[in-house]
């Protein structure tokens, strides 16, 4: 049994297709698929199930897989160690981020880490909550920025901030008069909404339950469409087809300050009406996720403390 095998069965489990796999290994098939028979028959079992359609793993595969991307981290330690002797910084960060977080941190993010640690690079990933934590179990990425709640995975986890949501209105309906507004008051509206895969989606459901049975006809509800994207939902907003709930952070500061200009993006305020909660306002809590067998401790205080950094305004830091 050697490293490289495990790298193997790692690879084949990853991307369900033994030609993928080589070339992520760089490699040709026949080489990969001549190693994982070895390995199988040193084991005397299967580790995955073949046939003209798809690759799968057996259970006790899956067992197999899972320590082997154990064993490779831990050899991977190995060398971490040495370099923590010479710089413990050095080297890239794979951050996964996902979607309705990333645009609005990672450009301030990204210069902070250049400006504090050059010689730790972030290697960038956005993806959804689910695909992330997939990532990080199979050590295809370091750390993650999430918003919880999230599945229970025996992540190390460090808490960022409490991020609010504001409505966002188009900006001539009668609601954008408003200087707050309740939950009770966009009940009657048509809801815009993320797509499935998006947990901010599910935040806004926690948020306004009556939305998550699309309907036309019953009372209080007409009808509820959805968007690919925060921005893409914005667009919608602002071309008057309903109202949705936003995070702080994606709200523009000229949506906030007064600086509204026609030649800006169509979320600003010429367009969309971004209004607070009346009272304890629904938020989120965004936090720091990495897998407990990741070594690179300064690593991870390094890039928390890149994130505090950043301008973050409206939501409340935690330490």
């Amino acid at each position: 049994m050697t490293l490289t095998e495990l790298k193997y069965i790692v690879a084949v489990a990853r991307e369900k297709h033994f030609g993928k796999a080589a070339e992520a290994c760089f490699v040709s098939q026949p080489t990969l698929s001549v190693a994982i028979k070895k390995l199988e028959e040193e084991l005397e079992l299967k580790i995955f199930e073949r046939n003209a359609s798809e690759i799968a793993v057996t259970p006790l595969g899956e067992q197999i897989v899972r320590q082997a991307q154990t064993v490779l981290e831990q050899a991977a330690a190995i060398k971490e160690i040495a370099k923590r002797g010479k710089d413990p910084l050095a080297g890239p960060l794979k951050l996964g981020v996902i979607y309705t977080i990333g645009p609005y941190i990672l450009p301030s993010l990204v210069r902070q880490v250049i400006e504090r640690t050059p010689q730790m690079p972030l290697m960038l990933q956005e993806n959804f909550t689910v695909k992330l934590l997939e990532q990080l179990r199979l050590g295809e990425i370091d750390c993650a920025i999430l918003a919880e709640p999230f599945p229970d995975t025996n992540l190390a986890i460090a808490p960022l901030y409490d991020e609010p949501f504001m409505a966002a209105v188009p900006a001539n309906h009668p609601l954008a008069r408003r200087k707050t507004i309740t939950t009770d008051e966009i009940k009657n509206e048509t809801m815009l909404l993320l797509g499935n895969g998006h947990c901010f989606r599910d935040h806004v459901l926690e948020v306004c339950p009556e939305f998550a049975r699309y309907s036309s006809d019953t009372e209080g509800i007409r009808k509820s469409f959805e968007g690919s994207s925060l921005e893409t939902i914005k667009h919608m907003v602002a071309a008057g087809m309903g109202v949705t709930l936003v995070p702080r952070l994606s709200v523009p500061r000229s949506a906030l300050d007064g600086s509204a200009d026609n030649s800006q993006d169509m979320g600003d305020a010429a367009f969309v009406h971004y209004l607070p909660f009346d009272g304890d306002p629904p938020t989120r809590r965004v936090v720091l996720a990495w897998r407990r067998s990741f070594t690179r401790y300064e690593a991870i205080a390094e890039l928390r403390n890149s994130i505090y950094a950043c301008e973050l305004p409206g939501v409340k830091r935690l330490s």
